[in-house]
């Protein structure tokens, strides 16, 4: 591999002018710029990126500590992280929480050594306490997805009310009444919020969330599936599972298959987060979804801006409702309104 020593002698000029001209000082002569630049390019030379930091103080690097690397949801988001931060000449390191506050602590505590420039997080639970830290000492930091009331840091997250709102009114359509959720972690925002929403669009039908149908969950499979099986169990069964995430859904419609009971003959799922496997289930899956791409974009332009001392805004984008044949629709969807962008 070259070095720097090897560029300084092809071009002609002392290491210090290599180094110089790398950086865009104004001191190095065009020429002198030129000759450089060509033997960097002949000799496939590569700045050393931690001594480049340890002299601008910066690494032109991203944390992302996302809650759980197995969620589609998550690894679209960080996907689009990616992208992102590279289009703005970032790199990005990836640490998975799995939905652990301890493991969310240790990601963030050895991205900070690694000396990134700035962070994004999606807590998990109410925070955990090293990144709380971070955050109050003023590290660059975004929440993404999931925020923590009373921490003074931009927020990108989606709003999902009306498309909560737009789901029930059109299982109210089809003429479902009986509706059951399976929650996510009472402890999260997103856990929390969707409950509220969910129960706030059934009081407007005039319908009621009785305890029996909220179903504690932990936003992963395994929980969708027993939440599932004990809704089968009562002795009233709810005609339609809402799974607020598509995890959880994922189980419940394992659980409905294992009664050897059918969707949506026999009960109705829909799923907050949708994901394209569940055009691919039989039958496909109504699910209301969130514009995760550009969450991710814009997660990483608010942490870029407070990187860069510029003022970072947080940003809320709502989510939409995508009707598919989960519950007793007909063979035609609904087509998905647009998603529309703003900002808070």
């Amino acid at each position: 591999m070259a070095s720097i020593k090897d560029v300084a002698a092809a071009a002609g000029v002392s290491v210090a002018t290599v180094s110089r001209a790398l950086n865009g000082h104004p001191s190095v002569s065009a020429a002198a710029r030129a000759r450089v630049l060509a033997a960097v390019e002949e000799l496939g030379y590569r700045p050393n990126a931690v001594a480049r930091s340890l002299r601008t103080d910066t690494t032109r690097t991203l944390g992302l500590v996302i809650s759980d690397v197995l969620n589609p949801y998550f690894t679209e988001l960080a996907r689009s992280v990616e992208e992102e931060a590279r289009a703005l000449g970032y790199s990005v390191i990836i640490g998975n929480a799995d939905e652990r506050p301890d493991l969310q602590d240790h990601h963030v505590t050895t991205l900070l050594d690694r000396r990134i420039d700035g962070l994004l997080v999606s807590p998990t639970d109410g925070g955990s306490p090293r990144m709380l830290e971070a955050a109050r000492a003023g590290t660059p930091m975004v929440f993404v997805d999931r925020w923590i009331p009373g921490v003074d840091v931009p927020v990108v997250r989606s709003d999902g009310r009306a498309a909560v709102r737009d789901l029930v009114a059109h299982l109210h359509g089809l003429g479902h009444r009986r509706l059951a959720i399976i929650a996510g972690p009472a402890a999260t925002t997103t856990g929390r919020e969707r409950v509220d929403a969910f129960r706030e669009a059934l009081g407007a039908f005039g319908l009621e969330l009785p305890a029996a149908y909220i179903g504690q969950g932990d936003f992963q499979a395994a929980s969708g599936r027993r939440v599932t099986e004990g809704f089968l169990d009562l002795p009233e069964p709810p005609e339609v599972v809402f799974a607020a995430d598509n995890l959880m859904a994922l189980g419940a419609l394992d659980a409905v298959r294992a009664r050897g009971l059918r969707v949506p003959e026999d009960i109705a799922l829909a799923a907050f987060d949708d994901i394209p496997w569940f055009v691919h289930t039989d039958p496909p899956v109504t699910a209301v979804a969130q514009p995760t791409g550009e969450l991710g974009r814009a997660a990483v332009r608010a942490l870029v801006d407070r990187i860069e001392d510029r003022t970072a805004q947080s940003v809320t984008l709502p989510a939409r409702l995508v009707v598919r044949r989960s519950c007793g629709e007909p063979d035609t969807p609904q087509s998905p309104s647009p998603v529309r962008r703003s900002t808070t």
